[in-house]
């Protein structure tokens, strides 16, 4: 009976600490990793690590799965192994003594894939109305910039401003092409 942690980012940017804070754990499974599937290192680690009479902590529903098919599957595997899944943002618990627990995770991994199909959606729209508007052209000149004389300008002394006016190219461009210098 073993107390199981389990902790997702989807970027090595994110950071992991807040999740779980103050939970005491007999074993961590963390990664950075999309949940936009299963296919996880540290998922598929932790789903053979996993025995009858252990808890799985996760911070929220969409830490473990994103899909709504996948978080299901997943529980119910957990749940006839006799795993008890505990989620701590939303207060559910799952397992084979808790019908209501496992009712109420159905109905918030439905409503997180869709409040995140609506999203996606959203933002496909707002890219194709700045399209139709004239402000995105597609993709920056970044592919064909001479990134060599940029980088010969800034050793040679010229300011950031000058040599992106100098190669019609953003000072944000330039400051990339810079650090690449370092």
């Amino acid at each position: 009976m073993a107390n199981i942690g389990y902790i997702r980012v989807s970027s090595v940017q994110q950071n992991t600490e807040r999740q779980l804070a103050g939970v005491t754990l007999d074993k961590v499974f963390e990664e950075k990793a999309s949940g936009k599937n299963i296919e996880r290192e540290q998922f598929k680690a932790m789903m053979d690590y996993l025995r009858e009479g252990d808890t799985l902590h996760v911070h929220s529903i969409d830490r473990l799965c994103r899909k709504t098919s996948d978080l299901l599957a997943t529980v119910e595997e957990l749940t006839k192994r006799g795993v008890i899944v505990q989620f701590h943002k939303e207060g559910v618990k799952t397992g084979k003594e808790s019908a209501f627990g496992n009712f109420m995770l159905t109905v918030l991994a439905g409503v997180a894939q869709m409040e995140r199909e609506f999203m996606l959606e959203r933002q496909r729209e707002g890219y194709e109305a700045a399209k139709q508007a004239g402000r995105l052209t597609g993709r920056g000149k970044s592919s064909t910039i001479d990134r060599r004389a940029v980088m010969n300008e800034i050793l040679a002394g010229l300011s950031v401003r000058k040599t992106a006016e100098k190669f019609r190219i953003s000072t944000q461009t330039v400051m990339k092409i810079k650090k690449e210098l370092r």
